[in-house]
């Protein structure tokens, strides 16, 4: 396990566009198919990485407390399920009906998306506005396995309720911090 920073993307950059296989029902996933939303939550996050699964419940969580809400959410996994065979879409189904997940689950084979949005860590998180600009990327909260804080989501959801209020995000945002991405050979 490599301890890995997120690498902040400039906040204002456009969403990359995606269309990728969700692990649970199979069907392909767009970035378009949320225009129209308030916003849009991108989640790089693994099976088995530590800091993942130290938020994984809360994740699910989090879907349920905004699905009535006018965002889009997806999680992806871009680790190399061929060195990291927890990481497989069968993985990836597995754990997000462990966890209650509401939103899909993408599996990023190439690995383009993550190249594209610059994710470098599991889990790594970007909320892009209702024009498909970034104005959060950073930490869910300040907990981490064995720091003994609680884990709230409190850095995201904060920046979530303050989007759909139609307010900008303030840009003093904390990087995440987790596992590198598992990147092919």
């Amino acid at each position: 396990m490599a301890l890995t920073e997120s690498t902040m993307l400039e906040l204002g950059t456009t969403a990359p566009d995606f269309a990728l296989t969700d692990t649970v029902t199979g069907s392909t996933v767009r970035r378009d198919d949320f225009k129209g939303k308030d916003a849009l939550l991108v989640m790089f996050i693994c099976t088995h990485c530590p800091y993942v699964k130290h938020v994984e419940a809360s994740l699910g969580k989090l879907g349920a407390d905004y699905a009535s809400k006018p965002i889009g959410i997806v999680a992806i996994s871009s680790n190399d399920a061929a060195t990291f065979t927890a990481d497989s879409p069968a993985g990836m189904k597995a754990q997000a009906q462990a966890h209650g997940f509401t939103f899909p689950y993408l599996y990023d084979e190439k690995q383009d998306v993550a190249h594209a949005y610059s994710a470098a860590c599991t889990p790594d998180f970007f909320l892009f506005d209702k024009y498909f600009k970034l104005v959060y990327r950073g930490q869910y909260d300040s907990s981490r396995p064995g720091n003994g804080a609680p884990v709230t989501g409190e850095d995201l959801r904060a920046a979530i309720d303050t989007v759909l209020a139609g307010k900008p995000v303030s840009a003093d945002q904390r990087p995440s911090i987790g596992c590198n991405i598992k990147w092919k050979a």
